[in-house]
Parts: C-alpha cells; sequence; structure tokens
C-alpha cells in the first residue's frame, strides 16, 4: 500500500474541549478539523472509538462495533428538539472525570431519547429503522447486553442467570420482550453516533483530511462481542477465560502486560472462513480512511497466559494464523488500507508477514535513543521505500517534554548529540518541536504527532501509563491552544520536508 507524504495529528475526541465534562462529536471537532485544515494537515488519528467500561480504556470496549455514547453532543439533541436546553454543568475543563460522567450522561442521553420519541420527525424515525435493519449483524446483540447489563447492576456477564449468560434462546426471546424499551434506547444512541461520527467524517472529506481509525487486536472480555460469539474464544464452562493476553516484559514493565483480554480459537474463525474478522474490518471502513491494526504481531504470534497468573511472566508464544486471515480479507474486501503497529518483540516472521502484504509499519523516535547506530526508530534506518508511519510518541508513551525530563542521562546525550548533528536544538522545551522536524523530515511516508508535542505539553498531558489502573485516558486541551501560530508553525515545517498534498476531498 503506497500512502502518499504527508502528516497528521493524533488526538482522541474525548480530548476535545467543551462544557460538558468530555470532548464529543459536535462543533468542536469540526473547529479542530478547520484548524487541521489550516496547517494543512492530511490525516486525524483517533484510539478506538468504542463504549467504554471499568477503567475507562478505549482499547477495553463493550464493543468492537458499536461507538461511544459518551461522545454525543448533547447541545446536537437541543437544537434537534429532544431535549430542552440545560444547564452547562460546572466541570473542570482540562481533564475528563470519567466517574461523574458515567452518572449524569446516561441519564441525559435517557432523557434525550425520551424526547426523540414524543418529537422526532417521520424522516427521523424511517432513517433510524433502516439503520436498525443495516447493522442487524451485531446491534440487537449490542442492545441487548447493555440492556442486561444495566438490569443486572453493570455486573460481568459471566455473573448474570446461567440461561442469560449462556443464550439459552427462550431466555435471550424473553429477555428482548421485558427490555425492549430499554434495548430501543441503545439502539437509539448508535444511530445516533454514526451519524454524528458520519457529520465528522464528511466535513474532515471537505478539507481532504482522512481518518486514521484505531483497531485492537483483542476484545474485552465483558463485551457483546464474548457473549454472542463464545465459540469464538477460549472459556470455560462458565464463559471464564482459559488463557488470556498480553506481552512479555519489555520498554513499558519489568513483568510484561497481562491485558486480560480472552485469546481467540484460531481453529474455529478458520472454519468460518474468518467470517467476524471480515465482518469487523468492513464495519471499521465505513468509519475511517486508514486502518491502525493495535498489537499486530499478535497475528503472526501472540503471547498467551493462563488466565491463573497473576502477571505476564509466564506466558509462552503461540503461532496465530495470519496470512490465512489476511488472505481471506483480502479476498473479500481488497486491497485493505491497514497500517501494522508493528511494536515490541518483533521477529523476521512478523516482519515476512506485514512486508508480504505490503502493510506500513511504525517508527517511534521516542525509542531511537536506546543502543546504538542500527536501532530502528532512528531515521536513518528507515526502510527506503518510506512505507512507515513515525511518530514523536504514542498513547503510550509520556509527552515528548515529558520523555525528555526524565530519560536516562545516556539518552539524554544521544539526543543532544543527535539534534545537534542536524541543526537542532535540545533544551527541554525545544525537543517535542524538535522532534516533530525530525519525523517531518525522515522518508517516512506520513508523520503523525500527538497534539500534546504540538503543544508542548509535560507529563500531566500524558494519556495512558500502561500497567496503571486508572487516571489514565482523560486529558483536554483548552480551546485557546489552537492557535493559528502553532497551525502555521505546522505548515510551514511541511512546505519545507514535501508533506504538504494537493487539496482533495476525501470520499
Amino acid at each position: 500500500m503506497d500512502l502518499a507524504r504527508s502528516f497528521g495529528i493524533v488526538l482522541h475526541p474525548t480530548s476535545l474541549p467543551d462544557g460538558w465534562g468530555i470532548g464529543n462529536l459536535g462543533d468542536e471537532a469540526c473547529a479542530f478539523l478547520d484548524w487541521l485544515a489550516a496547517a494543512r494537515a492530511r490525516w486525524w488519528q483517533v484510539l478506538p472509538v468504542g463504549p467504554t467500561g471499568y477503567g475507562d480504556s478505549p482499547y477495553q470496549s463493550f464493543s468492537v462495533f458499536a461507538g461511544n455514547p459518551y461522545l454525543l453532543d448533547p447541545d446536537e439533541f437541543s437544537t434537534r428538539g429532544w431535549l430542552r436546553e440545560e444547564p452547562v454543568p460546572s466541570v473542570p475543563s482540562d481533564r475528563v472525570d470519567f466517574g461523574w460522567v458515567y452518572k449524569t450522561r446516561w441519564p441525559l442521553l435517557r432523557r434525550a431519547y425520551r424526547g426523540f420519541l414524543r418529537r422526532a420527525s417521520r424522516s427521523e424515525k424511517r432513517d433510524l429503522a433502516r439503520f436498525t435493519r443495516a447493522e442487524g449483524g451485531w446491534l440487537p446483540d449490542y442492545a441487548l447486553f447493555m440492556a442486561l447489563k444495566a438490569r443486572f447492576g453493570g455486573a460481568p456477564w459471566t455473573t448474570w442467570p446461567s440461561e442469560l449468560a449462556r443464550r439459552v434462546p427462550r431466555s435471550v426471546s424473553a429477555a428482548r420482550r421485558a427490555l425492549a424499551e430499554d434495548v430501543g434506547f441503545h439502539i437509539w444512541t448508535q444511530w445516533c453516533f454514526f451519524g454524528a461520527w458520519e457529520r465528522v467524517r464528511a466535513h474532515a472529506g471537505e478539507h481532504g483530511i482522512g481518518i486514521i481509525g484505531d483497531m485492537p487486536i483483542f476484545v474485552s472480555h465483558d463485551s457483546a462481542d464474548v457473549w454472542a460469539h463464545r465459540g469464538l474464544f477460549h472459556l470455560d464452562d462458565h464463559g471464564n477465560p482459559t488463557v488470556v493476553a498480553g506481552v512479555p516484559p519489555d520498554y513499558f514493565s519489568a513483568t510484561g502486560q497481562r491485558w486480560g483480554n480472552p485469546l481467540y480459537r484460531w481453529d474455529v474463525h478458520a472454519e468460518e472462513g474468518f467470517a467476524w474478522w471480515i465482518a469487523r474490518v468492513r464495519h471499521a471502513l465505513r468509519t475511517c480512511d486508514l486502518v491502525r491494526l493495535d498489537h499486530f504481531r499478535g497475528l503472526q504470534a501472540y503471547w498467551e497466559i493462563p488466565a491463573s497468573e497473576p502477571t505476564a511472566i509466564h506466558g509462552r508464544w503461540v503461532t496465530a494464523p495470519g496470512e490465512d486471515l489476511l488472505w481471506a480479507i483480502r479476498r473479500e474486501l481488497g486491497d485493505v488500507p491497514i497500517v501494522a503497529e508493528d511494536l515490541g518483540v518483533i521477529t523476521p516472521e512478523v516482519e515476512a508477514l506485514r512486508d508480504g502484504f505490503g502493510l506500513p509499519g511504525m517508527r517511534v523516535l521516542q525509542f531511537a535513543f536506546q543502543g546504538g547506530e542500527a536501532n530502528p526508530h532512528l531515521p536513518e534506518n528507515y526502510p527506503d521505500h518510506g512505507r512507515v508511519l513515525v511518530y514523536t510518541g504514542t498513547h503510550d508513551n509520556d509527552t515528548t517534554r515529558g520523555w525528555f525530563r526524565t530519560a536516562s542521562q545516556a539518552e539524554r546525550e544521544r539526543v543532544w548529540s543527535y539534534l545537534a548533528r542536524h541543526g537542532l536544538r535540545a533544551g527541554e522545551e525545544d525537543v517535542p518541536w524538535s522532534f516533530i522536524r525530525l519525523a517531518f523530515s525522515s522518508r517516512a511516508a506520513l508523520a503523525i504527532v500527538p497534539l500534546q508535542d504540538v503543544l508542548g505539553a509535560d507529563s500531566s498531558a500524558r494519556m495512558n501509563t500502561p500497567g496503571k489502573p486508572d487516571g489514565n485516558w482523560a486529558w483536554r486541551y483548552r480551546r485557546e491552544d489552537l492557535d493559528l501560530d502553532r497551525a502555521s508553525s505546522l505548515l510551514q515545517a511541511a512546505e519545507e520536508t514535501g508533506r504538504v498534498v494537493a487539496r482533495h476531498a476525501v470520499q
């Protein structure tokens, strides 16, 4: 897959400014896209946009198909006449308080839904009916799962009455009838979400900006996906995982990362022609223009951890049928625009899988100053074909300024020396923009920068610390941060490094 030389910004929609406690897909999303257009950025990269639960991680969602209702704009409900105008709450503007959002957003959404039922136009109701029919492959299971989850106080599905946990058909049908109003509500939230997402994506397309989405390779155990498709996962008779996903000890953790996601029964997926995966990728392509496949190396081999183990240390590598899966996707969907997140323990077999399908990989400048001159994250070591995306840092890294402040003395000295050789400044406040210029001037096809680095933010703006159970995903920027001076600086750097592409609307 060939990508035009260009650049983009990583920002999750929850980090957008808004008076309702969490960023949403309303006017501020369009204002952010307008700012990207002023900088002549080509891409907006987001994290997974599914509904989040305990821990607030977008990588642990109640469904890999659904959208997060927290991202709906309350002002839109008022504009459409479904909700009386409500006072904007007095909440901190620089952080997301997910507990507060959970307590207040669902009642607000319920009020808006009641208003929709009373005052929606015929065309709106017809559109909802069309959406419901079109999404029949996943929406009924998701809506019932969420309705049951609310009925049982948010408890995991494995603790529900056995006949519901096991999806005994007569019990599921009875629950669907008994909870029809709640099921209808959750279907409506998804109709609202995908309508809002399509409007934002259309605004992006008018500016020639594409969306880079993010697809976690694994799914959350407490999800509609696992509840509705138990046979696709390694589970015991009670529905609990027998083995779980993670990664061995690495840069981020001396004990590895025990993610806890159930692992796939790849033999069953293969028997079914990888139908669930194909449906998932097809759905993702409706929401974005380029799909970042998180933990791509897990398609070649994955770290299998016995569910009884408290850490990831005592796991083992197990081979996965990634080549068969990717061929099945290609036969069904064509040359899908996938980016391989190929960070971590990468073997020649993983590289062969990535390169065999012509998929671009990733490089991270914060990783470039460990070890010697052969480090693959150093710009001079990027492949000649340039089929990679270079990041100053990722959502799992500290901000570049925070990273540099806490880096080892040896790393800092390597940074000073390297930047000096390239005529770039190396003070703590200078390093974020120096890294941006390094990324832009590299041969990588795409240079992607977290907005925090554009702002020169310190560690307080870090999005996620792997292994830390709480306090993540909460950072938000302020409206005044997106000034035209910063957009002009990005534009100048892009022009100087050939990363400004001709404007064409994205279809």
